[in-house]
């Protein structure tokens, strides 16, 4: 709650007071600028390089202009388009392809700096609510599929979506927040919409994901886990979409259809190699890490799995490496069973 005594002392130099009033905001900043920069790193670095910008400028700040949220929005946002900005002058790293063969993944215009959002962040920022002229879920608007299509989107088109239709600020708000005029953010809007729509075409005829939590959803993630880990290729093909994708972020491909999966998930599985999965949840989508099982001796990570449903299969799966793990709880290694 924004009092008039805490923004006079918060003006007057009262860290304390200044934090009571920000610190509120930070959760769902945090998952703000996840979404406007699709890495976990780099929204916590915006993060704190906001609550600074506005700590250093809240002598400035007047509530007849905007409230505080959105005054915090806005430094926020203009703080991860700048990152955006940096970020697409920086030369694209060349991959060789020859190493995969005979097996070559698919090419695919997936963004390399693609990080999974732990759900235990998303819980202490659940209690905002959406403006009204939000058109997202909340739990949509998270998941690794739209994170990754708002990644394709040019950065002030990007922003704007994400301030209108994610999170349901006023045209004029937005305007605000960009020091643009509205026409400019209806304009931006209207493109924004048309891009994330041609990227989120290929999803269309999938069935729904079951809930969060449900009874179904925890049916297909425990068939999955089961014949990951005893090494049953047979039983996880019969879990997959045709159309099941393997993204494998930084590497901007990954292997596409059921057939090609199936022996990519060969190779992987093959030499009697078997892991232990540990549960866990990103972006509102089960995940596991994943260990790698050995006769004797500690069991090391060796990567984190994000699975994306659709009805009683999985349509997708993300894997990182294991340097997010600690962002969920996990540790790096397992003592020896």
């Amino acid at each position: 709650m924004v009092t008039a005594d805490l923004l006079s002392r918060a003006r007057a130099g009262d860290g304390e007071a200044f934090r009571e009033l920000a610190e509120s905001h930070r959760r769902e900043l945090q998952v703000h600028c996840y979404r406007m920069l699709g890495s976990f790193a780099d929204a916590e670095d915006a993060v704190q390089e906001t609550m600074l910008a506005a700590w250093q400028g809240i002598g400035g700040f007047t509530e007849e202009r905007a409230s505080l949220r959105t005054w915090l929005y806005k430094i926020a946002t203009n703080r991860c388009l700048n990152v955006r900005r940096a970020a697409s002058r920086r030369p694209a790293t060349e991959w060789d392809l020859s190493k995969f063969d005979p097996l070559v993944p698919t090419p695919r215009d997936e963004p390399a700096w693609l990080q999974p959002f732990p759900d235990a962040l998303l819980d202490h920022a659940a209690g905002r609510l959406a403006g009204p002229e939000a058109r997202y879920e909340q739990t949509e608007a998270i998941s690794l599929a739209f994170v990754t299509a708002l990644q394709l989107l040019p950065p002030r088109q990007l922003a704007v979506l994400i301030l209108r239709d994610v999170l349901g600020f006023h045209a004029s708000e937005v305007a605000g927040m960009l020091e643009v005029t509205v026409q400019s953010v209806n304009s931006a809007l209207k493109r924004a919409r048309a891009g994330l729509r041609r990227r989120q075409q290929p999803a269309a005829g999938h069935q729904l994901p079951p809930a969060a939590g449900s009874s179904a959803e925890d049916a297909i993630v425990a068939k999955f886990a089961r014949a990951w880990q005893s090494a049953d290729l047979d039983a996880l093909v019969a879990l997959l979409t045709d159309d099941v994708f393997i993204a494998m972020p930084p590497e901007p491909f990954g292997y596409e259809g059921r057939d090609l999966v199936a022996r990519y998930w060969a190779r992987q599985l093959s030499a009697g190699r078997r892991f232990d999965l540990v549960p866990t949840r990103a972006n509102g989508q089960p995940a596991f890490g994943a260990y790698l099982r050995v006769p004797v001796g500690i069991r090391h990570a060796t990567g984190f799995y994000v699975l994306t449903l659709a009805g009683n299969r999985v349509r997708a799966m993300t894997r990182f490496d294991n340097s997010v793990l600690p962002w969920f709880g996990l540790p790096r290694s397992l003592p020896i069973r």
